[in-house]
């Protein structure tokens, strides 16, 4: 009987040493696999592309001075009409312009002391805004701005509030091509590299896409815009 018993231990104690034998091999087996699976390669795609811009706001700001205030605003309103007349003349509709209030300074109230006193009074900013999708009609018109000089306007041309901006605002039509663009470069990119390294491309295994810009092309034409995005895409690799 008690023969047996040792017996059945031993017995006992020799599968239980096998299934334990054969489970770690499964378990290193198990993490070597999933050691390879874990192998990946972290690429990048960029998408850059030019694209016209389609609204243009171009602000036209002069300067007006004088000494009595009443007389300014009667000049500043007759410069406004010229101005008008001069853009609709050159083919922009009546709806694209518009006209803020002037900005008034009495010098009289900012000077101090005994200095010389300023020859006029009185001078203002005055600032009529062309809001326009047709870029070219923009563009052209700014050409002749200087017919206005000849009509006794003092154009203000160096100030960056007198900088006319072109905007891009058809972003969200390209996004989905761009993204396409980038994401298979990127692809491109990884299949590369598992060749070179003698592996094979396996799946996505995280994605990220980075924020559009939007540039002007370069200082002398901010009329054409270059828009960028850089696709993220980790991929994993397999022997």
């Amino acid at each position: 009987m008690n023969i047996n018993g040792k017996s059945s231990a031993l017995i006992l104690g020799l599968f239980i040493f096998l299934g334990l034998a054969a489970l770690g091999s499964l378990l290193g087996k198990a993490a070597i696999e999933f050691k390879e699976y874990e192998r990946s390669v972290t690429v990048k795609g960029l998408s850059e592309r030019e694209y016209p811009a389609d609204i243009a706001i171009w602000p036209i700001q002069y300067t007006e001075a004088g000494n009595d205030l009443e007389e300014l605003y009667e000049a500043i309103d007759t410069s406004n009409a010229k101005i008008r007349v001069f853009l609709e003349k050159n083919g922009l509709k009546p709806e694209e312009i518009s006209v803020t209030s002037p900005s008034i300074t009495d010098k009289s109230a900012q000077s101090y002391g005994g200095g010389q006193r300023p020859e006029f009074r009185y001078s203002a900013v005055q600032t009529v805004t062309v809001y326009s999708g047709d870029i070219e009609k923009v563009r052209s018109v700014k050409g002749v701005l200087g017919d206005l000089g000849k009509q006794g306007i003092a154009i203000s041309g160096g100030d960056y509030q007198a900088q006319t901006e072109y905007l891009f605002t058809k972003l969200n039509e390209v996004k989905p091509a761009m993204i396409e663009e980038a994401t298979r470069k990127a692809r491109e990119v990884a299949e590369k590299f598992a060749q070179d390294s003698q592996s094979k491309l396996g799946k996505i295994k995280r994605a990220s896409q980075g924020q559009f810009s939007i540039n002007n092309r370069d200082n002398n034409n901010p009329h054409i815009k270059k828009i960028r995005v850089v696709a993220t895409v980790e991929y994993y690799l397999s022997d």
